[in-house]
């Protein structure tokens, strides 16, 4: 099944993590201090990151994660809001990438 992705700027990580977390009802399942966290529920992939080039607040891209999907990708739509295209092994890539302290592994099945 594919997950609406939806990722959020953010200048307030620790308070933002502690408000979704509650909203969500389960913690992220991979953060990085000071700058990132996600969560993957059975029908939403959110992430929040603290990202100087997008206003707190402000949506910084959409997506599906595909379980089908082969490689990563993105366009733009109409109102020029970037959408990606990916499976959960491929965000864990690109978030270890990152911030190689994150360690993240995800379940590909949840």
């Amino acid at each position: 099944m594919n997950k609406l992705h939806i990722a959020i700027s953010t200048d307030k990580i620790d308070t933002t993590i502690k408000d979704y977390t509650v909203r969500l009802g389960i913690p992220p399942c991979s953060f990085v201090e000071g700058e990132y966290a996600l969560w993957r529920t059975e029908t939403l992939n959110l992430s929040v990151r603290q990202d100087a080039s997008c206003k707190p607040g402000k949506l910084r891209h959409l997506g599906w994660e595909d379980p089908s999907a082969t490689e990563f990708s993105q366009d733009i739509d109409v109102n020029g809001i970037v959408w990606e295209r990916f499976n959960a092994q491929h965000q864990a890539d690109e978030i270890n990438q990152i911030w190689s302290e994150a360690n993240y592994t995800c379940d590909p099945d949840f």
